[in-house]
């Protein structure tokens, strides 16, 4: 109950941010990148049981100048790289990138020189999606955060601000590990001190 059910009908209050990101959001194509395994999960995705029609994506793009989306599906091979970096220039803006599948987002089990560890290594990853394979419900849990995402993005000069918000906050996150942290300290429970207190790395 806001204060649009006070005015006639035919109103509608909006901003041109919330406009852009709904329809942004509603129309996100995304391009066939079926590398390995992960893709048979992702075709599942676009068939009739879970059916990604629901979100306006049952058009796949065979032209990455039609799509705004990459799924990257399965293990990345040094050899598919450059392709997978041409693939993502040539896409309009803005796009975004779903690494799906552990071989994608950090190699998984092949562990060698042809495979690339983590497609984030070629292009920009928004979404890290586990499993080996994920199921088509995960994808499409994956897909629902990132319609979040893109539909609070914000436009212009409130989208500088927001990146550089954004840069920020992961600067002054602390590290998960601490490598300098002695063995002992962490079977005694004594706390970690901080790198800024003096005698730190005594």
């Amino acid at each position: 109950m806001g204060l649009e059910e006070l005015l006639p009908s035919g109103f509608l209050l909006t901003s041109v941010e919330k406009a852009a990101g709904w329809a942004r959001r509603s129309s996100v194509w995304p391009a066939t990148f079926g590398l390995a395994c992960c893709a048979i999960e992702l075709m599942q995705t676009g068939g009739p049981r879970h059916d990604l029609a629901r979100f306006g994506m049952e058009r796949a793009s065979n032209t990455p100048r039609q799509a705004d989306l990459m799924i990257v599906a399965g293990r990345l091979s040094q050899k598919m790289a450059p392709v997978t970096r041409q693939v993502y220039d040539q896409m309009a803006n803005p796009k975004w990138v779903i690494s799906m599948g552990v071989c994608a987002s950090s190699g998984g089990m092949f562990n060698n020189y042809a495979i690339v560890q983590g497609c984030d290594h070629i292009v920009p990853v928004d979404i890290y999606l586990p499993g080996c394979p994920p199921r088509p419900e995960m994808l499409l849990d994956a897909i629902v955060k990132l319609h979040d995402r893109i539909e609070n993005m914000k436009l212009g000069k409130n989208r500088e601000r927001q990146i550089e918000e954004l840069e920020q906050a992961q600067l002054r996150r602390l590290p998960l590990h601490t490598p300098g942290l002695a063995a002992e300290r962490l079977l005694s429970g004594t706390p970690a001190r901080s790198a800024a207190e003096p005698g730190a790395h005594e």
